[in-house]
């Protein structure tokens, strides 16, 4: 089970629904999204399975790991089904995380289950680092997708509106205009879409923004606060920060971030101040 927003889901009734659903479907197209509550905090789980005896792990991490197993083998179950219905050479399933690391990597859980890459990625979620935005992909549609292929070119979950339209043949309203390109070619084996650049945007007290133009990326930690330049070709980690010695490409990362971000009395670009209540319940709760 897995809490959220003081609630308790079951994943096991979750993934039940699911699979009932998929056979309901069978002998027509359908569209199936399935956000997933695994792994994700309280990190509990009712069967610790081959984990329950690692007592030299964290609590936590033994549930983190159970999860991500049972989460596995509930992708299983989804792919079985598909050729067990005779579906799966008609079926694209693409399958990938909503973020980067949850857990720091300096912390028990980020260090155990090697959260950085082996110390190649800065930060973790809710970071514009690479540790926080970066998240891998997999893609499946037997004779459609070429088997075992791996790609490092990047693409963004904006992307796969338009992948999925043009997979399906259908038409995007033209008064839309998607953010993103479709995936179709790439996925039978072609080159990633080109694009000028990828785009990030975050507020949680404070509005950070990142960019990657090729192999640049600029990361703006708030709206005060100065844009520093990572070289990723030869710069993974995000640890020399290029900034002072390539004003022009600075200059053309402010230009993307401007030229990128709409503007929403929501998510003001302005330093959010903490309510009086979070200030004094952080206080009492240390």
């Amino acid at each position: 089970r897995v809490k959220l927003d003081g609630k308790t889901y079951s994943d096991k009734l979750i993934q039940a629904e699911v699979l009932d659903w998929v056979r309901k479907q069978k002998d027509h197209p359908f569209f199936l999204y399935y956000p997933t509550t695994l792994p994700h905090g309280d990190h509990e789980i009712d069967d610790l399975k081959q984990y329950k005896n690692r007592t030299e792990w964290t609590d936590q991490q033994r549930a983190f790991a159970a999860m991500v197993t049972r989460l596995d083998s509930n992708v299983g179950e989804i792919l079985a089904l598909l050729k067990e219905l005779k579906i799966e050479d008609n079926t694209l399933v693409m399958f990938a995380g909503d973020n980067g690391a949850a857990f720091n990597p300096d912390s028990e859980s980020g260090r155990l289950f090697d959260q950085s890459m082996g110390g190649k990625l800065r930060g973790n979620k809710r970071s514009m680092y690479e540790g926080g935005l970066r998240q891998a992909a997999i893609a499946r549609w037997p004779g459609v997708i070429p088997a075992g292929r791996v790609s490092g070119e990047p693409w963004a979950f904006w992307d796969f509106l338009p992948t999925a339209a043009d997979v399906a043949g259908a038409t995007l309203p033209s008064s839309f205009k998607p953010d993103g390109h479709s995936l179709a070619s790439f996925l039978k084996g072609g080159p990633a879409p080109q694009r000028d650049y990828f785009y990030f945007e975050l507020h949680e007290r404070k509005p950070v923004q990142a960019v990657r133009f090729g192999n640049w990326k600029a990361v703006k930690n708030g709206p005060d606060a100065k844009i520093e330049l990572y070289d990723l070709s030869q710069d993974e980690s995000e640890a020399n920060n290029l900034a002072a010695s390539k004003p022009d490409l600075v200059a053309q990362a402010k230009a993307y971030m401007q030229a990128a971000h709409r503007d929403d009395p929501n998510w003001p670009m302005q330093q959010q101040s903490v309510p009086k209540k979070a200030k004094k319940e952080k206080k009492q709760t240390g």
